[in-house]
């Protein structure tokens, strides 16, 4: 199966150099490669590519609201969007993330790693730049953290009633495990290792997960898994059968 992708970026140099990485892979086809956010989302919906590989900022209109029209909650017929971008900054990986973006690359990574976010993010998989998620998760954790000790000093309940790990919405404790490990980047080869269940008991499990938290894709499985504070305290139960 050759995986469709369009490249938008303001950019020529750039948009020659991810073609070219993109292009030389066996399974990997340019469809599209565009200077703007309007070419971009019009393409985009014309053309339906398995990945939109997004710059943040271009004229007309940048990536960030290109994601929200392509990916966003708004979305018909949302696409797999993966931003890359030279701009490091919490407030576009938040905003990226939430407007439904599968992934967010800096302009600096490694082809073989661009490459991997693509085919990460085609599979609906999620990947997100090394140095940006250790910070993303030391900063939700963070949050989650603060929150819950806030709670905590407002009540007068037993300590157990106000865990963080205590999600709102029910999850099974199996399926506490699997969203523990997709908070931590693991992909389904190797949730199903260090769960030692079954590839196919894993997507059971992610769907199932997905269905109660109302959750599009990994990304929105990581964030909820962040916000609660579910994938800090108690890790996984590795040894642990279904």
């Amino acid at each position: 199966m050759t995986l469709s992708i369009l490249i938008a970026d303001d950019q020529q140099m750039i948009r020659s150099a991810y073609g070219m990485i993109l292009g030389a892979q066996p399974d990997m086809e340019i469809v599209a490669s565009v200077a703007d956010g309007v070419t971009a989302v019009r393409e985009a919906r014309r053309l339906r590519p398995d990945v939109c590989l997004l710059d943040i900022r271009m004229p007309g209109l940048d990536g960030l609201e290109a994601t929200r029209l392509l990916a966003g909650p708004d979305a018909a017929n949302p696409l797999k969007v993966l931003i890359a971008t030279t701009f490091d900054l919490d407030e576009y990986v938040y905003r990226a993330l939430r407007d439904g973006a599968c992934g967010f690359l800096l302009k600096d990574a490694s082809p073989a790693l661009l490459v991997e976010a693509v085919r990460a993010v085609a599979t609906d998989n999620a990947l997100i730049s090394p140095a940006v998620t250790v910070r993303l998760l030391k900063r939700m954790t963070d949050a989650a953290s603060e929150a819950t000790s806030g709670k905590t000093a407002d009540r007068t309940r037993d300590s157990a009633e106000t865990r963080p790990t205590a999600p709102e919405i029910p999850l099974t404790e199996r399926e506490l495990d699997v969203v523990r490990l997709v908070a931590r980047g693991r992909t389904n080869e190797e949730l199903a290792a260090e769960l030692h269940v079954t590839l196919s008991t894993v997507k059971t499990h992610l769907g199932n997960v997905q269905r109660k938290l109302a959750a599009r894709n990994r990304v929105e499985i990581a964030a909820w898994a962040w916000e609660h504070g579910v994938c800090v305290g108690r890790g996984a139960r590795s040894g642990a059968r279904d």
